[in-house]
């Protein structure tokens, strides 16, 4: 053997015997050739007391993994029988006695002739890989439940034809969309259709030009309900950093608006407060003169037309008064008597009391699912009946062809009382909906407006609220709600 040739397998010898991998060679009976220092440490025995073993007594030395031990030997027999590399992972003991994942290389080595020589083992220790890749696993599965569960936000990706690629992270729950229903769809389908045709390829632009682009616009839920969101939109890139879609994350800002115009609508009943009181002391000192006349007026002999004219005029100045009442009752912050009251029993109350006033002459049905041992709130009894008193023949009013009122009350999270009111009636049309509460603003031909005006301000006053929702010839419900006691 040349000195070179004698170099080159001294030089083999010591890369093998170091590498970082188990090498194991054993001849057709089993028993084992050679090894390296890896098997050393793991088998924790030298090479002289390895070599001539049976491989499978090396790396299982413990009879308790005969299960462990059939598998790989079967592997390996199917690999030496069609004399064809084969790949396993199975699970060895090292030193410490603690286990790790192997990931084993088998070749079958043949002689000239075809024959099996023996078979070459090389095992690469994946533990580390494998738990750090379950381990990541888990982080991705965590962070998928964690977005997936956000009510406010959706994500979803469309690619460059406009069509949904990716929708995840609380989008089913913002649109209501499933995702089996909506993938591969045109974006346009979550905004109106003005939307789609106009803003939406604007953005698109905006995105292409400048990489981002965020707006406050209104989205479409799968029923076609719109609400508001703050739209955030930016480039989808490959590898290369070609442009392949858009990435559209959305955030629903419905509650805050509703926040945003309750602070809005208190601050300008506020201001129209003031205003309606001074207008009221200053309408009742002449209109105190002129029914004072009149009624002095009308007890004198005069002619038929004359007394006529004189009794609709005093009819028309008691209506004036009546709106300067409401006025008052609006301006004044009148802060209620508070008392424990139980609230089926106030609804109870004031059913009786629809009576005393003019309803429609067609049959109206009231339906009542009134919760059981529902805590007391704190309230004003007669404050809280007026507010009652006035949805009820609101819901009345609605329905002049008759229909169906349906009361509930309902324990909210041990909180608050929720005590809703429905009719069949035809309903507010969606652009009146917001002005609802405003001080004169009414749907009715001879409505003052100041109704529901002083029902948002004794229910605010309770430090409850309360809200409307509406379909035009689908009904009204009213939801209020009050804090326990």
């Amino acid at each position: 053997m040349s000195p070179f040739t004698e170099e080159k397998e001294k030089l083999l010898f010591k890369l093998v015997d170091n590498a970082n991998v188990l090498l194991i060679y054993f001849n057709a009976s089993g028993n084992v050739s050679t090894c390296n220092r890896k098997v050393e440490y793991f088998a924790a025995k030298s090479r002289e007391d390895i070599i001539g073993q049976n491989w499978l007594s090396v790396l299982y030395p413990d009879t308790n993994v005969l299960m462990k031990q059939q598998t790989f030997k079967a592997i390996t027999d199917d690999s030496t029988k069609y004399k064809r590399p084969n790949t396993f992972e199975g699970i060895i003991t090292d030193r410490s006695n603690n286990e790790r994942l192997i990931f084993w290389n088998i070749t079958p080595v043949l002689t000239e002739s075809g024959d099996l020589e023996g078979v070459l083992l090389i095992g690469d220790d994946i533990t580390e890989l494998k738990e750090s890749e379950a381990s990541s696993k888990k982080i991705d599965e965590t962070l998928r439940n964690i977005f997936s569960n956000i009510k406010e936000y959706a994500l979803y990706v469309i690619n460059l034809d406009g069509n949904i690629t990716y929708y995840g992270m609380g989008s089913e729950m913002v649109f209501g969309w499933q995702k089996n229903e909506i993938i591969f769809k045109q974006a346009g389908i979550l905004f109106s259709s003005e939307d789609a045709k106009t803003k939406l390829p604007y953005i698109l632009q905006e995105v292409r030009e400048s990489g981002q682009y965020e707006t406050e616009i209104d989205l479409v839920k799968k029923d076609g309900q719109s609400f508001p969101v703050i739209l955030n939109v930016t480039r989808f890139l490959d590898r290369e950093g070609a442009l392949t879609g858009y990435i559209f994350i959305a955030k629903d800002i419905t509650e805050r608006k509703k926040l945003e115009y309750q602070i809005f609508q208190t601050e300008k009943l506020a201001a129209i407060g003031q205003l309606a009181a001074g207008m009221a002391h200053e309408i009742n000192n002449p209109l105190f003169v002129i029914s004072g006349r009149i009624e002095m007026l009308l007890g004198q002999r005069m002619g038929r037309k004359v007394k006529e004219s004189l009794g609709i005029i005093n009819a028309q100045a008691d209506r004036i008064r009546k709106l300067v009442d409401q006025l008052l009752k609006f301006s004044r912050k009148t802060q209620p008597k508070l008392e424990a009251i139980n609230i089926n029993d106030t609804i109870e109350s004031v059913l009786p009391l629809l009576s005393y006033h003019k309803l429609p002459s067609s049959t109206v049905s009231i339906e009542k699912d009134l919760a059981r041992d529902m805590p007391t709130v704190k309230g004003d009894l007669n404050q809280l009946q007026e507010v009652f008193v006035n949805l009820l023949l609101n819901a009345y009013q609605s329905m002049p062809d008759g229909g169906k009122i349906t009361i509930k009350t309902h324990n909210l999270q041990n909180t608050y009382a929720q005590i809703t009111i429905s009719d069949t009636g035809h309903g507010i049309d969606q652009k009146d909906l917001k002005n609802l509460f405003m001080p004169f603003f009414s749907t009715k031909q001879n409505g003052t407006g100041l109704g529901l005006s002083i029902c948002y301000n004794i229910i605010k006053n309770h430090n409850g609220a309360i809200e409307v929702e509406s379909q035009t010839n689908r009904g009204t419900t009213f939801t209020i709600k009050l804090p326990f006691a």
